[in-house]
């Protein structure tokens, strides 16, 4: 990864890269780029960051505003033998702190304002023994570009295979994130390279415009970073905005042919589906990750591309894992959905993943058919937790992986999620309950299940004004399971995650003042 931009720059790439905001690496660099100007960036940041004193086996704490260039920083870093932990900005003052405690980086990569906004709440990330602001010089107690600007990259250190690589955080749904360390075999000869393959209909192809959309700060960004690079496409979009007017302009100037999103922006931007001239249309495949997708929001964008056969990839996965199983949504006859519901997470990777359903008390396999939890195989799990092996080691049974999800293998070999084991409940799965509630009710943003409340479980609609009409709940809610009465928030009164996730355990405690769980929680 230390080198990707240069080799791809020497075989002649003719990638453009079209941003919706510059760098915060480069804040005066524009928002169009080539392949080897890029290359020549990440060689001018690993000149800077050895001049700040990053040395090979160094960690290298990043914490910025979320942007592509956390992958040209960890680039960078790579290259100098040291280990990039790329930490999202929208992480709570605690949550940071102890992870930068877990990590001790030699060097923290900032911005101006994010130190500015965590000094305001009491609190300061530049713990490491250097801080680096990107965009600002005269930041006391830290360096600033002036004064690491000019120095040139040393040579390129390689590393073992098995070395720890780069870190990212979970997305921390139940607490603090955890620390995930992959190795170049692991998230780039494992996955990456996985994606490299120019597949039928899913592979992207050299007149493609990429769209991203996701956060960048995340494991699966840098994966698809050293895949896509090598795929060469015509063109790349980033978009780090989740406000559909801000994004508009970008892509209708550069309308992409590929989409991959978190879902949170997928809901955030589907407005722009229903404009004339949409930004969709000629979109053939959209990849989603990270979290459940619902069928309204799929069905949106299917209906928006005016390609003859447009496919929505459904991946299923972890941090520690990369995807453990895909499975493609099509526009149906009748304008809904074709195959199975959303749920239904299709088969294992063929070669790649192997899943086993077991009871949780006794860890045995469950027959087909009976829910239980989810364990997964692969080679390309991660190599521990930093900081917390203790608990890493509690979520391995021999070779397999506990995801702590419960789910439902079926006679065709196919997985159905139900819900994570810490928000599971007997009788109910909270996930196909929002499914329902959100086909019942157009004008939600979203629906959330909570459990744990010692009573029936408690739905939460997200809308756009926070309100919710009474006899638009009782139609929805018809011939569903018991549920306590509904709550209406907006969009911005949900705590979420870095990635969009709803943290369900804080929405909880903010709406009933409890943290039980109804699940055990061993496996968070």
């Amino acid at each position: 990864m230390g080198v990707l931009l240069d080799e791809c720059a020497d075989r002649g790439t003719g990638t453009t890269v079209h941003l919706d905001r510059p760098f915060d690496l480069a804040p005066d660099s524009g928002t169009h780029w080539t392949v080897p100007q890029l290359a020549e960036l990440v060689r001018e940041s690993a000149g800077r960051l050895a001049a700040a004193g990053v040395r090979a086996g160094d960690r290298v704490a990043i914490v910025k505003e979320n942007h592509w260039d956390y992958d040209l920083l960890a680039c960078a870093a790579v290259r100098l033998g040291a280990v990039p932990a790329q930490l999202s900005a929208h992480l709570s003052r605690d949550a940071l702190a102890t992870l930068l405690a877990r990590l001790s980086p030699a060097l923290l990569v900032t911005t101006a304002g994010v130190l500015e906004r965590a000094r305001r709440q009491d609190t300061d990330p530049a713990t490491a023994a250097t801080t680096l602001v990107l965009d600002a010089d005269g930041v006391p107690g830290t360096l600033g570009p002036a004064d690491v600007r000019g120095h040139r990259a040393p040579a390129p250190v390689r590393r073992d295979d098995d070395a720890p690589l780069v870190i990212n955080h979970t997305s921390g749904t139940t607490g603090v994130p955890k620390l995930v360390a992959h190795s170049t075999r692991t998230i780039i000869g494992k996955l990456a390279r996985f994606e490299t393959v120019r597949y039928p209909r899913i592979g992207v192809r050299r007149t493609d415009t990429l769209l991203n959309a996701n956060s960048f700060a995340h494991g699966r960004t840098f994966c698809w970073t050293a895949s896509t690079l090598c795929l060469a496409p015509a063109h790349i979009v980033i978009a780090t905005t989740r406000d559909p007017d801000r994004a508009d302009p970008l892509l209708r100037a550069h309308p992409p042919t590929v989409v991959e999103a978190l879902p949170t922006t997928y809901v955030r931007f589907r407005p722009l589906t229903e404009r004339l001239d949409n930004a969709f249309r000629d979109v053939r495949l959209f990849v989603s990750t990270y979290d459940a997708m619902h069928p309204p929001t799929i069905r949106a964008y299917l209906a928006a591309s005016r390609r003859r056969g447009p496919l929505w990839m459904q991946g299923w996965g972890q941090s520690e894992t990369g995807p453990l199983t895909f499975r493609f949504h099509t526009r149906g006859a009748d304008g809904g959905l074709g195959g199975p519901g959303v749920r239904n997470l299709g088969r294992p990777i063929p070669v790649k993943t192997r899943l086993r359903v077991v009871d949780p008390g006794t860890l045995r396999p469950v027959p087909r058919g009976r829910p239980g939890l989810v364990l997964a195989r692969t080679g390309a799990r991660a190599l521990t937790y930093l900081g917390e092996e203790t608990r890493w080691a509690a979520k391995q049974v021999g070779d397999w992986w506990n995801t702590g999800d419960i789910g439902v293998h079926r006679r065709d070999g196919s997985v159905e999620l139900l819900d994570r084991e810490v928000d599971h409940t007997p009788g109910l799965s909270c996930l196909s309950t929002e499914d329902l509630l959100e086909e019942r009710l157009p004008r939600a943003l979203e629906c959330i299940v909570l459990t744990g409340t010692g009573g029936p479980p408690l739905p939460v609609v997200v809308t756009p004004d926070g309100h919710l009409g009474e006899q638009e709940w009782r139609s929805a809610a018809r011939q569903l399971p018991p549920l306590a009465a509904p709550l209406a928030l907006t969009w911005d009164e949900v705590p979420r995650t870095d990635t969009g996730k709803v943290r369900r355990a804080a929405l909880l405690h903010q709406l009933t003042g409890t943290t039980s769980t109804s699940g055990c929680g061993r496996w968070t």
